[in-house]
């Protein structure tokens, strides 16, 4: 009957583009919704609650997903394919005992055969963000403070879900497991797999009296600012993890962590290269030929520089420990100064006589105004 079945996808409420995440959110919020316990005697309900799960279970299967995506509900159909095989073993096959032989000899599941215990403590997930910085806070360090909601165990309860006085009961149909064994006629035979319990939402536990401040989840979202200490000499692109500030765990396991991934602005005078810090400076034509004395900005201020005689447009000077802390340990990097000239423009008649006087002088020009003889042709530099 897969014709007046719903698609998988409408059932969840996902689109098929919806990560394993996604899917696995929505189905907790869907089953949440139409859980028999929060709606006694409501068959429709109840119908729906199945749907779910039953959507749930393929979805949420690399392999059955595949399928789906592909035939539809014919593809993950007991029957599917059978007409192929002309029969198949005759008996009874468990996947999970397999899975357990398997898994005796090699350390692990065989097909996901193995199944955890959904009251063992959980370790809380992690929450990710991103901090933008200035330069100066990435090379030296600062500390920020940082607005995050998360999940966090509920007060009221201390995390079970339950109201006061009450406590979890054991699921009747899965005693706890969170998982019960279904049988499927396959061209192999009868083959035995597992699937959430629908009962309990694969949770292994009821709850019949939910706690009104966290409606059963045993979790409150809260919304905590926190201190971050950004470290000196930190980077782009790296982060920061601050322990045990991400949501909480369940069943007593510890919270996950907070990430922060670091951006840097832009500076005006700066850019870096790992610890090095490059700059550029203009100098006047006089300053290059004669040499002068510079202001230098660095990220620790102004600093004086003797800028040789007869420097060149475009030659690189080094400051020595000027550049970014080296992070998490000891000195820094250097800054590195690149020097253009600054071509003078708009020169009155005066000056560009002076010019004209210093280019005869250098032999760059023939006395008469002619043009400058080629370099090969100069005294000393062949007839």
């Amino acid at each position: 009957m897969a014709e007046n079945k719903r698609d998988y996808y409408e059932v969840l409420g996902v689109g098929k583009d919806a990560s394993e995440d996604d899917i696995k959110k929505a189905y907790k919020k869907m089953a949440r919704k139409y859980h028999p316990d929060l709606n006694p005697g409501d068959k429709e309900a109840e119908e729906k609650f199945k749907e779910v799960g039953e959507a749930y279970e393929v979805l949420s299967n690399a392999d059955k997903k595949a399928r789906y995506d592909r035939y539809g509900h014919a593809g993950v159909d007991p029957n599917f394919g059978a007409g192929g095989y002309g029969g198949g073993f005759n008996g009874d096959f468990d996947f999970g005992d397999l899975g357990d032989i398997f898994g005796s000899f090699f350390g692990g599941g065989f097909g996901g055969a193995r199944r955890s215990n959904p009251n063992a403590p959980q370790r809380g997930e992690s929450i990710r963000v991103s901090l933008s910085i200035t330069f100066e806070e990435a090379a030296f360090g600062c500390q920020k403070e940082l607005t995050v909601e998360r999940y966090e165990t509920c007060a009221a309860c201390n995390g079970n879900g339950c109201a006061a006085g009450t406590s979890p009961e054991t699921c009747p149909d899965c005693h706890g497991a969170g998982q019960v064994q279904v049988r499927r006629q396959t061209p192999f035979g009868t083959v035995a797999t597992s699937a959430p319990c629908t009962r309990c939402a694969g949770k292994g536990k009821i709850i019949r009296q939910p706690c009104k401040d966290c409606h059963g989840s045993g979790m409150n979202r809260r919304r905590r600012t926190i201190q971050v200490q950004i470290p000196a000499g930190i980077d782009a692109g790296q982060s920061i993890s601050v322990r045990g500030q991400g949501h909480a765990g369940k069943n007593g396991g510890a919270s996950g962590d907070l990430l922060v991934s670091i951006a840097i602005r832009p500076h005006g005078l700066f850019r870096r290269e790992g610890t090095s810090v490059l700059c550029e400076q203009t100098v006047t034509f006089a300053q290059a030929v004669l040499g002068a004395q510079l202001e230098i900005p660095t990220i620790d201020g102004k600093v004086q520089y003797d800028l040789p005689e007869g420097t060149q447009s475009g030659a690189t000077f080094r400051l020595k420990g000027k550049g970014i802390p080296f992070i998490n340990g000891r000195g820094r990097g250097d800054q590195y100064v690149t020097v253009y000239i600054d071509t003078p423009k708009n020169l009155n008649r005066e000056q560009k006589e002076a010019l004209r006087k210093f280019a005869e002088a250098m032999g760059e020009t023939e006395p008469d105004g002619g043009e400058r003889k080629p370099f090969w042709k100069k005294k000393g530099r062949g007839k």
